[in-house]
Parts: structure tokens; C-alpha cells; sequence
């Protein structure tokens, strides 16, 4: 059963605080998850930004109609700089998150770095083949149009 990988980068015209602020508030989550997703923030303690031990429970549907429950876990945090979560229980086997952030001329770069693995074995790996990494490709292609919308466009 293998363990997949995805990384995306997006440069985006704007400060590193204002970066951060957007993208450390999981109020922020659900405009930059498709809306087919069902994506909603249900947890009622998660507070207003991220710290290290934060748990976020969601309910979000992988497949159309059937929702399903996740829970992520704010694991590690250096201000600014980069922010981990990491699946606790949820549709994946393994999912850790890395969110990364550097300030760059005219703007900030952001990079995501996705390790995860999918539950049933072989089974897994054929519904990755499919339809898993199509998906998550979409949703992150979905989020960088988003982000371009909402924080602006690069230039560069």
C-alpha cells in the first residue's frame, strides 16, 4: 500500500502577515474548498487561529451524498513561517499536511506538501489510480483559482 504525495506552489501578490493571517484562520477553510465538497467546520472550541494541538473537525463528502466526518489535528507551528496538520480520524489511512510560507519580492510564496495514504489496501491504490489523486488535484487546482480571486493574481 503505497503512500502518495502531492505539492503545490502559489506565489500571490500580498504581504507575509497578510498570508498568514488568511491562511492560519479556519474560518478561511470552506472559500477555498469546492463547494461540491459539502465542506463545514463543525468543531465549536478550534478558536480563531491556529496553535500547536488544535484539534478541527469537519464534515466534509469525498464522494457526492455521503458525508463523512474528519478530524485534523494543528500539529506544528512556527509563526509565519509553516503550519501541519495531520488527520486524526477521517477518510484517509495517513494525511499530514505541511502548509509553508516565505516572503518573496512583490509577495509571498506558499507551498503545500500533502503526504497521504489511502485506507483498503490494494483497493486503495486502484481507487487512487481512479479517482483519489484526480480529485485532490481538483480541489487544489480549485483553491489556487480561489486564492487568486480573493488575495489577487501574480504578476511576476
Amino acid at each position: 500500500m503505497a503512500v502518495y504525495s502531492i505539492k503545490t506552489v502559489q506565489k500571490i501578490p500580498v504581504s507575509l502577515d497578510k498570508a498568514w493571517d488568511f491562511f492560519s484562520s479556519p474560518a478561511n477553510l470552506q472559500a477555498i474548498t469546492p463547494a461540491k465538497m459539502g465542506f463545514r467546520i463543525i468543531s465549536k472550541h478550534h478558536g480563531e487561529k491556529i496553535y500547536a494541538g488544535q484539534i478541527i473537525e469537519y464534515k466534509v463528502k469525498p464522494v457526492p451524498g455521503i458525508p463523512m466526518y474528519w478530524m485534523t489535528e494543528i500539529t506544528q507551528v512556527k509563526d509565519r513561517e509553516y503550519f501541519i496538520d495531520e488527520q486524526r480520524f477521517g477518510p484517509y489511512r495517513l494525511w499530514h499536511h505541511q502548509h509553508h510560507f516565505k516572503a518573496i519580492e512583490g509577495g509571498v510564496e506558499m507551498t503545500d506538501i500533502i503526504h497521504y495514504k489511502n485506507p483498503l489496501w490494494l483497493l486503495g491504490d486502484l481507487a487512487n489510480s481512479l479517482f483519489v489523486k484526480k480529485q485532490l488535484a481538483a480541489i487544489f487546482d480549485f483553491r489556487y483559482k480561489k486564492v487568486e480571486e480573493l488575495l489577487g493574481k501574480w504578476q511576476g
